[in-house]
C-alpha cells in the first residue's frame, strides 16, 4: 500500500513539472530586445569551444541543471543539436533549452518508473525489454514533438513570406531604408504573422549591433532553413551590393511566391482523395458492410429456423 501510494506522488509531481516545464518554456517573454541583445553579447564574448558550457555552472538551477547534463558522455552533442532545434523552432529564450531538456529527461524517468512498476512480478528478460523499451520512447518522443516544433514554425514562416515581401516592397517604395523598412513591416505584421515579423525584427537589431548585413542574412537563413527565404535573403544582399532596385525585385518575388503558394494548396487538394482512401477502407467500408449485410443475414437465419423448425 505505501508502495503504490509512493509511486503516485512521484508520478503526480512529474506531471507537475512536465506541465510547468512546458508552461515556462512557451510563455511570452517580457523583454524580446533586451535577451536578443544579451544573448549577442554573450556569443560575442565566448569562445565557440567552451559555447556549450558557459556559464552552466552557476546562474541559477536551470543553468546547473544544464551543466550536470553536459558533464554525461555524449551530453554536449545533444545540448548543442537541442538548442539548435529549438532555435529552428522559434523558441530562443535562455530559459527555453534547459526547460525542454529538463522535461525530457524527467518524462524519460517517468517512463522507465511506470515500466518497472508493471514489470515487477516478471522475469529479468522481461523487466529488461520493458526498461528498454520506455528508454526507446522516452528519448525519441520529446525529439518528435521537437520536429513537428520546427515543421509548424517553418510552415507559419512560408504561409506569412508572399504577403510580408509584397508590404516589404510598398514600403520600400515610398523612400524608407531597408532596416527601416523591415522595421515598419515588423510592426504591422506582429500581429498577423508574428513569427515572420520576430525573425525580421532580428536580423534588424544584429545589424544595429554591429553585425555586418550579409552575415544576419545568413543567420536568418540558417534559422529558417527554408529555400524561399534563403532567395529572399541573396536577392536583398545582391540589391545592395550593385545598387538596384530592391522594390521591383520584390514586386516579382511577391508573385512568384503567390503562385507557389497556390500550387502548393492546389498539390495538396490533389492527395486529399488518397489519403482519404485509408480511413474510407479502414472505418467506414466495414460499418457499411455492417449495415448493409446484417438485417439480410438475420432476416434468412431466421427463416431458416422457420423452415427447420417442427412441423
Amino acid at each position: 500500500m505505501l508502495t503504490t501510494l509512493i509511486f503516485f506522488v512521484l508520478a503526480a509531481a512529474t506531471i507537475g513539472l512536465l506541465l510547468w516545464s512546458g508552461a515556462e518554456l512557451f510563455r511570452e517573454q517580457e523583454d524580446p530586445l533586451a535577451d536578443r541583445l544579451q544573448e549577442l553579447r554573450s556569443s560575442a564574448m565566448v569562445t565557440p569551444a567552451r559555447t556549450t558550457r558557459r556559464a552552466r555552472n552557476g546562474g541559477g538551477p536551470l543553468n546547473g541543471f544544464l551543466y550536470l547534463l553536459s558533464l554525461a558522455p555524449g551530453g554536449d552533442g545533444w545540448i548543442q543539436e537541442t538548442e539548435k532545434r529549438l532555435v529552428q523552432a522559434g523558441i530562443r529564450k535562455r530559459q527555453g533549452l534547459a526547460l525542454f531538456l529538463m522535461g525530457n529527461v524527467f518524462f524519460m524517468a517517468a517512463l522507465l518508473g511506470g515500466m518497472f512498476w508493471l514489470q515487477r512480478n516478471n522475469s529479468f528478460a522481461q523487466m529488461l525489454g520493458g526498461m528498454v523499451a520506455a528508454f526507446i520512447i522516452g528519448f525519441t518522443m520529446p525529439n518528435q514533438v521537437l520536429r513537428w516544433l520546427v515543421k509548424r514554425y517553418r510552415r507559419r514562416l512560408q504561409e506569412a513570406l508572399p504577403d510580408t515581401v509584397d508590404l516589404l516592397g510598398i514600403v520600400l517604395g515610398t523612400g524608407l531604408a531597408l532596416d527601416q523598412a523591415l522595421t515598419r513591416v515588423s510592426d504591422e505584421m506582429q500581429y498577423i504573422y508574428p513569427e515572420l515579423a520576430g525573425e525580421f525584427y532580428t536580423v534588424v537589431m544584429q545589424v544595429r549591433a554591429g553585425q555586418e548585413r550579409t552575415v544576419a542574412f545568413q543567420q536568418l537563413v540558417r534559422r529558417t532553413g527554408i529555400e524561399d527565404i534563403k532567395s529572399l535573403a541573396a536577392m536583398i544582399v545582391q540589391s545592395e551590393k550593385f545598387g538596384t532596385s530592391l522594390a521591383n525585385a520584390l514586386k516579382v518575388y511577391a508573385d512568384a511566391l503567390r503562385t507557389r503558394r497556390r500550387l502548393r494548396a492546389e498539390a495538396a487538394v490533389g492527395k486529399a482523395g488518397i489519403k482519404m482512401l485509408f480511413p474510407i477502407v479502414i472505418f467506414i467500408l466495414p460499418v457499411l458492410f455492417v449495415i448493409t449485410l446484417v438485417p439480410g443475414l438475420l432476416s434468412v437465419l431466421r427463416d431458416l429456423k422457420l423452415l427447420g423448425g417442427p412441423r
